[in-house]
């Protein structure tokens, strides 16, 4: 299994900045996790092969790029993107982003090869086939409905929270996959800022350290995902003082074998 994270922020030098604004991870160029910066950032290849997102939640760094990736495609599409979401994520993108108010409501559009989007429903909890992957869906502790996956090629299995505060379940799912390989987890404020990372229900380098501490035998690496950008810096400085062995924050565009 390939993971790779796309960059979503260009810097002064027109090269992809550390600094990420928006989330956008995709698997073996086929499978995308969250479509933040997917239409802005994706490959040639990316672009050609994805027609299925899987969706964490429906917050805008999320999301961003979700409208724009299907309206590239709109009049190429052969069969339709695949949009994996829970009810309550498809009725926010119905209501507020295709709305023709925000974007256009694709899922009333056809082009000449018949519709360009198909919403396919997971409830939290339940497990689901995507392309080649085997999905278990994990409530995790957002301030949105959100979830938390376990992914699995066969061979490997990968996890990753999604956006979260403390959690339990997928920390359980971890403990009991089979073959896990990798952990991926969010950290998006500094210490200084736990008040307002409470408030927002996202993890600060104490709280992962708590978080992490509930993984038995752990024995693969964790990689650190969703810095805000603002704090990247101190995120990374307390993140190593943590000094937690296989702790490490994700690079953008390496591609990871697992």
């Amino acid at each position: 299994m390939k993971v790779q994270l796309l960059p979503s922020t260009i810097d002064a030098d027109g090269k992809a900045s550390v600094r990420q604004h928006l989330l956008t991870m995709v698997i073996d160029d086929t499978v995308a996790i969250d479509a933040g910066c997917l239409a802005m950032s994706c490959t040639d290849t990316q672009r050609r092969q994805i027609r299925d997102i899987i969706l964490t939640h429906t917050h805008l760094d999320h999301i961003a790029g979700l409208p724009l990736f299907i309206d590239d495609l709109f009049s190429t599409l052969e069969e339709p993107v695949n949009i994996h979401a829970t009810q309550e994520m498809i009725d926010t993108l119905e209501r507020d982003i295709f709305n023709w108010a925000i974007y256009p409501r694709f899922s009333e559009l056809t082009n000449d090869h018949g519709p360009v989007i198909a919403y396919n429903e997971f409830v939290r909890g339940s497990r689901f086939q995507v392309k080649h992957l085997a999905v278990q869906s994990i409530a995790v502790n957002h301030k949105v409905s959100a979830t938390g996956f376990v992914i699995s090629d066969g061979k490997s299995s990968i996890a990753i929270t999604g956006d979260t505060a403390q959690t339990e379940d997928i920390w359980r799912a971890c403990n009991a996959a089979p073959n896990l390989k990798a952990v991926f987890v969010e950290c998006a404020f500094p210490n200084d800022l736990s008040e307002l990372a409470n408030a927002s229900f996202h993890l600060t380098p104490a709280t992962l350290a708590e978080e992490l501490a509930k993984l038995h035998g752990r024995d693969f690496p964790v990689y650190i995902i969703n810095l805000k950008p603002m704090f990247r810096e101190k995120i990374v400085e307390q993140i190593d003082g943590l000094a937690i062995d296989g702790v490490e924050i994700l690079e953008l565009r390496k591609i990871y074998e697992f």
